[in-house]
Parts: C-alpha cells; structure tokens; sequence
C-alpha cells in the first residue's frame, strides 16, 4: 500500500518558498504522492445567507495543474494526484493538454482524479451547464484518453466535435491514469466501470466499509478487474491519537486500499511545520 500526503493549501502560506519547503519535506520523508484538491472560484456568504457549502471565498485553493508545474520542478519522485479536478467545468482538449504537459514535466509522474463537484456556483461562473455535467464526464474521459493516446484524433460525440487534430507533445504515459471521487451510487458506479481508481474520501468508518462493498461489488459486474482497480483512502491525522492514525490505516489495507493518503487539513495544525510534523509521527510509527 502506498502512502501519501494531502496538500493543506488553506492551511500554509501561498509563498512558493513554503510550498517548496513542504513539498520537499514530504519526498524526504518517504511518502510517495502528493494529492491537491480544486476549486476555482469561492461564494461570497454575505449576500448568500443561506449558503452551506464547505467552503467559501476565504478558503485557499491553488490551481492544481499551474500548482503541479511548480511541483514537478521541485521534486524528484514524488507522484502529482488531483483529487480531484471538477473536470465537466472545464474545457476537455485544454484539460489533456494540460496534464500531458504535467506529465511531461514531471517525467511520468501524474495521476488525474477527476469528478463532476457540487458547487453550481463555479459551474455558472465558468460558463458551464451544472445539471449536465455527469453525463459530459464519461464523453470527456472518452475524450482525454484519445488525445493522450494517439497523434491526430476525430472525434464526434455529443458534446465534444474534434476534426482530425491532436495535442503535441504528448504525455510519458499513454494514457494518463484517471481516477475518480465521488458520494452518490451512480457517481460511484460511473468511476468503476469507467476509470482506474476510486477516491472514497471518507472516514474509515461502517458506512465506508459499505461504499467499498459496493465497489468491488460493481467491478465484479463490470468485468474489472480488482487487482488492477486502485483505492486511494483517506487517514485523517486528528489529535495525537497516533495509534487511532495506524488502526485507520491498517483498516484502509484491510478493505482492499492500494493507496492511503494523509489528510492534515482542518485538525488543528497551525503552520506548515506542524503539519509536517504530524506527518512525521504517522510515517515514523507506520514504518515500524
């Protein structure tokens, strides 16, 4: 099972010096993926009183893919990983080409989880219709694998006209892995018939362990195969309880996990330091 981190960007300076220093920090200390989340605009709650998203226009949120070319500079073998990219509020072609050129800088490095998102807000402002937008994934995967695969690609779809063109260069990897997080049962069961892997980002709890039932559930009716099908969970370094960190993580490993990735965000760390040091103690016991 491999073991990453999550990138606390509300939670740490927006000065490239810092994230260097973490990013760096993090590779040193043997982990072995990065995984940064995505959100373009934030709502004013002011003149939205009724507004219950997680998140508003106070919450800090780099643009992964500018965010991962910095990255890709400043590590060696750290793996880049969106989770995720609200991938129907953008455009697709701009989409695959930007992670090839990710994967190009980065040697070979990324894995794009992808997912359709919650806030119409965003959706609105982008200029992108929200009530259409789990339909136009499956077409946009359709599409990115095309484009990352072959040098000239024609493509007619509902929502996508490409006329014998391509992107250049394109990426280490042929195709780009895509993994996807979703909550509802027909988001998850798209992920599973159609993608590589599945973000469950969840706590290791019952209701978890039921999601996960379901998805080896579909990828048995799917025809997938389990073993080539990737589950990246979710630890979440709360107080100092480091033994609940490792039971969380061994009960990830127990339900099929191939991936866990360490979530620092919202659970009292300070500054970057302290969430580098929580990181640490998790690593260092988890090692043993």
């Amino acid at each position: 099972m491999k073991i990453g981190v999550v990138f606390p960007a509300p939670e740490i300076a927006a000065d490239p010096g810092v994230i260097r220093d973490y990013a760096q920090t993090v590779e040193g200390l043997g982990y072995n993926h990065l995984l940064m989340f995505d959100h373009v605009l934030g709502a004013g709650r002011s003149t939205r009183p009724d507004w219950d998203g997680p998140y508003d226009h106070t919450h800090k949120f780099h643009e992964p893919m500018v965010l991962m070319g910095f990255l890709a500079a400043i590590t060696q073998a750290l793996e880049l990983v969106t989770g995720i990219v609200i991938l129907p509020q953008r455009q697709t072609a701009l989409v695959a080409k930007q992670a090839a050129e990710v994967d190009v800088l980065s040697q070979g490095r990324l894995r794009l989880g992808v997912g359709i998102g919650w806030n119409a807000l965003e959706y609105e402002s982008l200029n992108t219709d929200f009530s259409t937008r789990g339909r136009r994934l499956e077409e946009q995967i359709e599409v990115l694998r095309a484009l990352w695969q072959n040098e000239l690609v024609t493509f007619e779809g509902r929502d996508h006209t490409i006329r014998d063109a391509g992107i250049n260069p394109l990426p280490v990897q042929r195709p780009i892995p895509i993994w996807g997080g979703a909550f509802r049962p027909v988001a998850v069961e798209r992920v599973c018939r159609v993608m590589d892997g599945f973000f469950p980002r969840m706590p290791m709890d019952d209701k978890t362990e039921r999601r996960m039932e379901r998805v080896f559930a579909y990828l048995d009716e799917f025809g997938r195969d389990r073993a080539s099908f990737g589950i990246d969970a979710t630890v979440y370094l709360s107080g100092q309880d480091v033994d609940k960190w490792l039971r969380d993580a061994e009960r990830c490993q127990a339900l099929g996990a191939t991936h866990i990735s360490v979530q620092t965000i919202s659970q009292g760390y300070a500054n970057w330091q302290q969430h580098v040091d929580a990181l640490q103690q998790f690593k260092e016991n988890f090692d043993r």
